[in-house]
């Protein structure tokens, strides 16, 4: 097969330009297999991120036929016999090659504090901060994010406004938010309640039909909107204002 590969390589020139190299097929490739195999056999120069090859940590995702895919669970026999394009995840900085700067979203992960945060702390002696079964499902969901930024390639508010938090900075901030050990919501909604965050959400859905992790980060967005409207008319009511 053909793999028609996207390069961007800063001391030849400000340019991107395509390669085609032509891999072995077997079914059981994937499209990191393939990459591998241009890397190992044919071009040492080709850059790109990949780690597990279990669809775990999120680094290997690309463009694959214009698709936000993760390239270590993306067979070749989908493909077969046409060529496949592999590009670099759309809306970020091309640093090299296939690699993007993912700089501007591990801070705007910063930004939503994601982790539990507690006004008091308990002493260690008193033991663990213990969930039910029923309070640990209703976060759990939107735990599974491993950060593979699909949801921002298909997003097309981020494509429009790169300063959009985006979908799984908004997901693990649900997350969060949703944990009955946790105690920093307001903290958290100052963070995602600006003119770049939650309502900026136009609600395509693009982000829960690529996640390879089901994780669905348009819902967890729409719900945390319902949840801060509800917050909101209740503070006009009641002195002590709402719950999460």
């Amino acid at each position: 097969m053909v793999l028609k590969v996207f390069r961007y390589r800063p001391e030849r020139g400000p340019e991107p330009y395509f390669d085609e190299y032509e891999v072995p097929y077997r079914g059981e490739m994937v499209i990191l297999d393939a990459l591998n195999y241009v890397k190992d056999e044919l071009d040492g120069s080709l850059s790109y991120r990949w780690s597990c090859r279990m669809g775990v940590c999120g680094s290997c995702g690309m463009m694959v036929n214009y698709k936000p895919r993760l390239t270590c669970s993306t067979f070749l026999r989908e493909f077969y016999p046409e060529p496949v394009v592999v590009e670099p995840l759309e809306g970020f900085p091309v640093v090299r090659d296939l690699v993007v700067d993912m700089t501007g979203f591990m801070e705007k992960l910063q930004a939503v504090k994601p982790w539990i945060i507690r006004r008091h702390e308990s002493p260690v002696e008193s033991g663990e901060y213990l969930q039910t079964p029923e309070e640990v499902e209703r976060y759990k969901q939107f735990s599974m994010c491993i950060n593979c930024m699909l949801c921002y390639a298909a997003c097309p508010v981020f494509g429009r406004d790169p300063d959009f938090l985006g979908p799984a900075v908004l997901a693990l901030a649900h997350r969060y938010n949703l944990d009955s050990r946790d105690e920093g919501w307001p903290e958290r909604h100052q963070a995602i309640a600006v003119d770049w965050g939650l309502w900026d959400c136009t609600f395509i859905g693009e982000c829960s039909v690529v996640c390879p992790k089901d994780v669905d980060p348009a819902a967890a967005i729409q719900r945390e909107k319902v949840a801060r409207t509800t917050d909101a008319m209740l503070s006009m009511m009641l002195p002590f204002g709402g719950q999460p």
